[in-house]
C-alpha cells in the first residue's frame, strides 16, 4: 500500500488529526475490553500494552490520513486537468441579480 513518489511532494499530515485520534482511542479501549473479558481491572492492569497499542492506532491512523490527502490531491489534480482540456463543458453562466430571479409579491388581503 505504498504511496508513489509524486505523493512526497505534499505536506505531512499534522500529527493530531481524526485518524489517528480514533484509532489511538480504539487500541485504547481495546486495551481495556481484553483487560475486562479477563476480569482483570481495565484501567489499571497492562498499562504498557494500553499505551502500546494506542500508539499503534496513532501510528495506522497517521499514515491512512497520508494516503487520504494523497488520493484527494490526486482526484483535484485529475479534475482540475479535465476542467482545463475541456473549456465548453465549463462556461461561465450569465449572472443575474435577486430581483431578476425572484418573482414579484403582490399582497392579498
Amino acid at each position: 500500500m505504498g504511496l508513489p513518489d509524486e505523493a512526497k511532494a505534499l505536506p505531512p499530515p499534522g500529527i493530531i488529526n481524526r485518524n489517528s485520534v480514533w484509532l489511538g482511542v480504539i487500541g485504547w479501549c481495546s486495551a481495556m475490553l481484553q483487560n475486562a473479558l479477563n476480569r482483570r481491572p481495565p484501567m489499571k492492569s497492562g498499562v504498557h500494552r494500553q499505551a502500546l497499542l494506542a500508539s499503534i492506532g496513532w501510528f495506522i491512523g497517521y499514515h491512512v490520513t497520508k494516503h487520504e490527502n494523497y488520493t484527494y490531491a490526486r482526484l483535484d489534480r485529475d479534475m482540475n486537468e479535465y476542467i482545463r482540456l475541456h473549456p465548453e463543458n465549463f462556461s461561465d453562466k450569465e449572472k443575474k441579480t435577486f430581483a431578476e430571479i425572484v418573482e414579484p409579491f403582490h399582497p392579498i388581503r
